[in-house]
This record gives structure tokens, C-alpha cells and sequence, in this order.
């Protein structure tokens, strides 16, 4: 198991820590700031789908009008309507946990830069440090031993955990529940890109919320036998959703953590500036999502415009388009797990569905309903869903996740990298 403060996955978090790489919750962002399409783009190929359980708005605004009328709390309030109502996704959140979910969709957080993993015999090495952070100014680096963090002994602790100790949170995310779900969530365990992943990284910036920036932590480390401690102040630092390297002749990796702010234009601009003849590996094992405007950028990327998704907003039906002008010769293989999930699923169903790309990895998570935001009297946040999205060929995803081409448990890069050389993309 392992984590990462930057990029602590979706799939790790316990309600509220993920808020950030929902496809449900960013698309709500999105519509607000006007950055979804507008109702003239909306489509009739795909019939509209029922919303089955979902919490009614104005009940859940009565519910903590009244709550704070007598006293009580707001956010608990309705929390228990949205439980009561079965909606898997709806959510309440309070105003600092959603100004975490804000800040992480600009793609910075607040932490030390570290990225950590749970050794076989428990103990949390750092597997990562963020080039320019405190830590990497302290001289922290890989394969160094956290042994303590503010006195406390880490060793055997959950990861997500100890990144919640790095940020600074009051509780730990703990395990089992994705990002921004309610409880129960059959994502798996972990810090980081979460269960089903085979990268193992994650990050501190989902996780309960983070100390102010400048507050400091104490580090108990440990390396070659040597211990020492080093107090560092958190900062804000940015994430590091994309990164682009070749792993083999004639084969570019693009690895997508989450689609924050800019990741799909960082994709577009890899896929669009590769050398000839370089096929394309997108690896988007245990990506949570993120912004969806942000997925269809990338998609663009493969794509010379045509149709993305189609999704309903309480029964309107819209469509997400491609921009013209992606690479629609160079091949495309897209590695996905059951950690990838909503606006990583777009991507993934856009690009099988459009005949762009052969998938290959593991069924993914699911995750395709919509949730739109409502602000309650105490300036808490629900989120309840309101419609459902659907592929270019008008699959639904939620409750099925993206089959893939080729499905493997085991050695998934290797078969992928196979895969993209049987189709001219290695030299």
C-alpha cells in the first residue's frame, strides 16, 4: 500500500476526501462557471435515463434550515436526508472540506511534498519527494523510513493515514470508500490511486482537511541506521497530475493521476508534440477523475471533434464534444484498472466507443452519475445526483465501469506494451 500527498487517489478515501476527482462533483463545478455545454448542444441519440434514488433538494435544505433553527448541526442535518434518500453519491460537505475540494481542482495542496508506501514489514517508506517542496529542502528522499510524525509512531498505520498526519487533518480518511461517496464504497483500500491500482502513488491532498499553510509538522526519519528529526512547514504546492516518459523504444507513457486543472491540455500537448512513428500509452489506472472539461480536453487530444458523452441533468439531455485537430493516426493504447473511475472513465469509453484506442487493464470502477452542488443555510455543500452520463455508443457506465479490450490481472503494462507494438507503435 502506498500514498502520496499530492496525489492521494480517489479510490482510497473516505467520504469527503475525495472530493476533488469526482467526475459527479467537478461536473456540478463546471456547469456553474459555464465551462459544460449550453442546452442548444444538447443531443436526442441517446434516450434519457431515470434518476433511481436520489435525495430531494428543497427536503435537504428544509431539513438543515430546521436543524439550525433549533440548535443543532446543519450539515448533520442533512447528511441524515441523504442517507435516508439511498442516493450512493449524494454527499453533504462542510464549508472547509469543499474549500479543499475547490483548491485541489486548481491542482495545488497544502502538505510537504512526500510521497510514502507500507513496506511489507509495515514500516512507511518515502517513495517520492516533490522537487522544490519542505521536504525535499530538508534533504528528505526516497527509501528514507518515517518513523514518527509529531511524536506519534506511524509504522503499521493505513497510509492514507499518515498522509491525513502530513497535511495536517484532525482525522484520518481511513479506507474503503472513494472519494466524495458516502460509506461503503466497494473501491478498496489504500492511499493513493487506490485498490486496483498498479502504481501505488497517491496524495496528501485528498484526506480530511489540511492545516493552514505554514503550520509545521515534526518528522521522526530514519536512513541507514541513522534517526533524526526535522520540523517542517507545509505549503502550498502544485500537483503533479501528468507525467511523460518513454518506457521503451517507441513507446510514450502518459500517465494521468487526475484531471485537474491544465492536466488536458499537458495531454494534448505530449500526444501533439511526440515524435513520429511514438505510439501512445495513457495509463489511467487509479485515476479518480476530476474535472470533466479537463477529460474531454484530453480525449481531444485523440480525436479530430465528434461526440465525447452524453449525460442528463434531471432529465435534459446535453452531449460533450471533442475539439478538431487531435492525432487521429498515432496508436493508442489506454492501460485502465479498477481504480479508474468517473471522468477517467469518460476518457476511456470515448476513445473505445470512437475506435481510437484499444483498452486494456481491468473492468473499471463505475462511477457515472452526475451530482449537482446546493449550498445550505450554514455554508455547507450537498451534492445530490441528478442524472447519469453515457459513452459516444451510448453505454452506461455507472454500476458497469468500461470493459476493456483486453482484460489482464497481471503484467498489464507488459501485455499493454505488447499490444501497442502489434500495432505499429514501437520502432
Amino acid at each position: 500500500m502506498s500514498g502520496s500527498e499530492s496525489h492521494h487517489r480517489s479510490r482510497g478515501f473516505r467520504r469527503g476526501a475525495a472530493l476533488t476527482l469526482l467526475f459527479a462533483s467537478v461536473l456540478a463545478t463546471a456547469a456553474a462557471t459555464d465551462s459544460l455545454p449550453r442546452a442548444e448542444e444538447k443531443t436526442a441519440r441517446v434516450p434519457t435515463r431515470t434518476v433511481a434514488a436520489t435525495a430531494d433538494r428543497d427536503e435537504v435544505a428544509r431539513a438543515a434550515a430546521e436543524a439550525m433553527a433549533d440548535g443543532k448541526s446543519a450539515t448533520e442535518a442533512a447528511e441524515e436526508v441523504v442517507s435516508r434518500s439511498g442516493d450512493r453519491w449524494g454527499a453533504v460537505y462542510d464549508k472547509e472540506r469543499y474549500e479543499e475540494f475547490e483548491q485541489a481542482l486548481d491542482g495545488t495542496y497544502t502538505g510537504v511534498g512526500i510521497g510514502a508506501r507500507r513496506t511489507a514489514d509495515g514500516l512507511i517508506e518515502v517513495t517520492r519527494v516533490q522537487p522544490g517542496g519542505p521536504a525535499a529542502r530538508a534533504g528528505i528522499g526516497p527509501g528514507d523510513i518515517i518513523r514518527t510524525i509529531d511524536g506519534a509512531g506511524v509504522a503499521r498505520r493505513p497510509v492514507t493515514e499518515v498522509m491525513a498526519l502530513l497535511r495536517g487533518g484532525t482525522k484520518s480518511p481511513g479506507a474503503g470508500s472513494t472519494a466524495g461517496t458516502r460509506s461503503g464504497s466497494t473501491a478498496g483500500t489504500g492511499a493513493g490511486t487506490g485498490s486496483g491500482s498498479a502504481k501505488g502513488s497517491g496524495s496528501d491532498t485528498e484526506g480530511s482537511a489540511s492545516a493552514a499553510v505554514g503550520t509545521t509538522v515534526v518528522l521522526g526519519l530514519e536512513r541507514d541506521g541513522r534517526s533524526w528529526t526535522k520540523s517542517l512547514r507545509r505549503a502550498r504546492l502544485a500537483t503533479e497530475s501528468v507525467t511523460v516518459d518513454r518506457i521503451a523504444d517507441g513507446v510514450l507513457r502518459i500517465t494521468v493521476e487526475a484531471f485537474t486543472k491544465g492536466s488536458g491540455k499537458q495531454v494534448r500537448d505530449a500526444v501533439l508534440g511526440a515524435p513520429e512513428g511514438i505510439g501512445i500509452l495513457l495509463d489511467l489506472r487509479g485515476n479518480a477523475g476530476g474535472l470533466v472539461t479537463e477529460a474531454v480536453t484530453a480525449a481531444s487530444a485523440f480525436l479530430d471533434g465528434g461526440l465525447v458523452a452524453t449525460y442528463d441533468i434531471r432529465g435534459e439531455q446535453r452531449a460533450l464534444y471533442a475539439a478538431s485537430g487531435g492525432d487521429t493516426g498515432r496508436p493508442v493504447v489506454v492501460l485502465v484498472d479498477g481504480g479508474t473511475m468517473s471522468a477517467a472513465e469518460l476518457v476511456t469509453g470515448a476513445l473505445q466507443d470512437r475506435g481510437r484506442s484499444v483498452t486494456v487493464g481491468s473492468r473499471t470502477f463505475g462511477k457515472g452519475s452526475v451530482q449537482m452542488p446546493s449550498r445550505l443555510p450554514d455554508g455547507s455543500v450537498a451534492e445530490l445526483t441528478v442524472g447519469h452520463y453515457r459513452t459516444p455508443a451510448g453505454h452506461g457506465v455507472d454500476g458497469r465501469g468500461v470493459t476493456p479490450d483486453l482484460l489482464v490481472s497481471e503484467r498489464a503494462q507488459e501485455r499493454a506494451t505488447t499490444v501497442l507494438s502489434g500495432l505499429g507503435g514501437t520502432q
